[in-house]
């Protein structure tokens, strides 16, 4: 069974989903570890409740963001993750961590990118921006994660019509609900292919499961 970790600073609500399609068998993994930087975070308390071990590690309390990622890897290693999940997560993943799990990170956006990404392009400030732009469409991206913010290849986008939104807020809203449908898929294809990447491009190859 392929083993994830999870990052989460929030409630979690697209952790939750994740935890809900393992759940029914959609996806062929289990979470490993909940890792957080806040232990007020929501998704704590949902990950008590399914008996998923829990990690707080907090970058205030290191002195630079290599101390910070040699706390995480020391979270990380008892766990043999295949892939790390960033269910939103809000701080920069350290760049050793970066390294060490080379194209298995895995972050939600929820804009098109590259259009509104970048340092502090999260959350209500994403969907404030797409609505200041007056875009008609917004959209989910889901991509590895590379040691620039928003910058990692591709795996999957789904365009969200958002004409009729009425403001920032319904906006985030209808995103949301397709976030919650995209981040399963796009890890399915993760889990279940032979994946690679040449360039910035996220290329499937044959199934793992494919016998032939």
């Amino acid at each position: 069974m392929n083993r994830i970790a999870v990052f989460a600073s929030g409630r979690g609500s697209n952790f939750q989903t994740i935890v809900h399609r393992i759940e029914d068998g959609y996806l062929p993994a289990r979470v490993a570890i909940l890792v957080s930087d806040r232990p007020t975070a929501g998704a704590i308390a949902f990950a008590e409740g399914r008996d998923i071990p829990v990690a707080v590690v907090r970058p205030a309390d290191y002195a630079s963001p290599e101390q910070f990622g040699a706390a995480l890897l020391a979270a990380l290693a008892p766990h043999d993750c295949r892939l790390l999940v960033l269910a939103g997560y809000l701080k920069k993943i350290p760049d050793p961590v970066v390294a060490a799990y080379a194209n298995r990170i895995v972050n939600i956006h929820p804009a098109l990118l590259p259009a509104f990404g970048g340092k502090g392009m999260y959350g209500m400030n994403v969907h404030r921006a797409v609505w200041a732009s007056g875009a008609r469409v917004s959209g989910v991206t889901v991509h590895l994660v590379n040691t620039v913010y928003d910058a990692g290849p591709i795996v999957l986008q789904v365009p969200v019509d958002i004409t009729d939104c009425d403001g920032p807020e319904s906006v985030a809203e209808r995103v949301l609900a397709h976030e919650h449908d995209a981040f399963p898929r796009a890890l399915k294809a993760l889990l279940d292919s032979d994946y690679r990447v040449e360039g910035n491009r996220v290329l499937f190859g044959r199934s793992i499961h494919d016998p032939h």
